[in-house]
């Protein structure tokens, strides 16, 4: 039961990320800063599908897209939460959608990358790799895709890294690595980042895939390998991952050496996003959430979660939004870090007596009903976790939750 509990990955927060990460004001071509949900929100529909959703919800024009274990990526009508079209895969679809202008691509979970029209959900055409796999029970997301130059890169179970051509589904290179690649690549320049179960974060090449270079990760008793399960974060000259090793690093994007890093002491620090040239780093066992100088990791501010933390950040203009695997949404202050308000899915409210006291700790007697990691998650679908990241439109924001519900709440 020493490791029980010591799980976390991180969703999908890039610097560059050309498929969509910001709204652009036209006028001064500056992105548009969210309005703060200041007060607790209230559900404005939820559109329930049959099993747990560890993906994140992507927005476009007036549609959310997300996939979930049931295999199906389904678009929904953000005005009134009704599904426009769903498209079925052979796997558990546990990474984002890319969307570029009228096009989708999808990593369906069973080894294929797919290319769909947005309005229709109709294939394009398929990719295929030689499989995915799950290396274990805590191996919650497979890689999303991310659009450059017309260029898709993603990785895959099978171990390997590829570049395919976005018009016609064509492999242009593919980089072997030594095991399943299920982080989100980061783009800079003209490298492409990407962690994997090996325990190496790689730099390579956009145009060739050639390797530029690799760091090992330290390792831990309980993970000798490292095993990199953090997607990175790219910010002015620094590569910014977390790895089953308990570490969080900083890394030169040039040359791969270590700027800092930041170690943990009770399990994963994987999430981390960059907000205002804040780093914002949240985990899961240590459970604090982190405000950091990017350039040197110093704190800003330190606040104790009361649960685990899994999926990045949402923003607006004072505030950030984080969801935690209790099935709790809650709202913090980006200068502060002063909690300010918490959203509880109705899994959580009709369930947590079975495994909580009423001040939100654990009951004594919580070993007796969670006796393995196996059943440490089955906790988490049953309580509505949040292992997503939530993502704002309007007056809306909008998250998936392991209760197999995406969630729309309204300002």
């Amino acid at each position: 039961m020493k490791n029980l509990m010591s799980r976390n990955i991180v969703l999908l927060i890039f610097s560059i990320f050309p498929c969509q990460l910001f709204a652009l004001d036209n006028q001064e071509n500056k992105p548009k800063v969210n309005a703060d949900f200041d007060e607790l929100p209230k559900t404005q529909w939820e559109f329930k599908t049959s099993k747990p959703i560890f993906s994140s919800p992507v927005i476009n024009e007036n549609m959310v897209y997300f996939g979930g274990t049931d295999s199906i990526l389904h678009a929904v009508n953000i005005e009134s939460g009704k599904e426009e079209w769903r498209f079925k895969t052979s796997g558990e679809i546990r990474s984002n959608v890319c969307i570029d202008g009228d096009f989708l691509y999808l990593n369906g979970g069973d080894g294929t990358i797919y290319k769909l029209e947005k309005l229709t959900g109709k294939s394009l055409w398929k990719f295929e790799t030689k499989g995915e796999k799950k290396v274990d029970f805590a191996d919650y997301f497979h890689s999303t895709p991310v659009l450059h130059n017309q260029t898709i890169y993603f990785g895959s179970g099978d171990g390997y890294f590829y570049a395919v051509e976005a018009k016609k589904g064509k492999e242009i290179w593919k980089f072997k690595t030594g095991n399943a690649v299920h982080t989100a690549p980061a783009i800079a320049i003209d490298k492409v980042f990407f962690g994997s179960f090996d325990g190496f974060v790689y730099a390579l090449d956009l145009q060739k895939g050639k390797l530029v270079w690799k760091f090992k990760t330290v390792g831990h008793k309980y993970f000798p390998t490292g095993d990199v399960m953090g997607s990175p974060t790219v910010f002015n000259d620094l590569v910014y991952i977390g790895a089953r090793d308990y570490n969080f690093y900083a890394l030169d994007q040039e040359k791969g050496y270590c700027h800092w890093n930041k170690a943990f002491f009770r399990g994963w620090a994987l999430n981390s996003s960059v907000s205002d040239y804040v780093l914002y780093i949240g985990s899961a066992d240590e459970r604090v959430f982190i405000a950091s100088d990017p350039k040197t990791g110093a704190e800003f501010w330190k606040t104790n979660m009361e649960f685990l933390v899994f999926g990045n950040n949402a923003y607006s203009e004072t505030l950030l939004y984080v969801g935690t695997t209790n099935g709790k949404l809650q709202a913090f202050s980006k200068l502060t870090g002063k909690y300010i308000w918490s959203f509880e899915i109705v899994t959580y409210k009709k369930n947590r007596q079975k495994y909580f006291k009423p001040d939100g700790t654990y009951r004594d007697d919580i070993y007796s009903i969670i006796q393995s990691n196996e059943q440490f998650l089955e906790v988490e679908c049953e309580l509505g976790g949040i292992f997503s990241t939530p993502v704002i439109h309007g007056n809306y924001l909008i998250f998936t939750s392991t209760n197999g519900t995406l969630y729309c709440l309204e300002r």
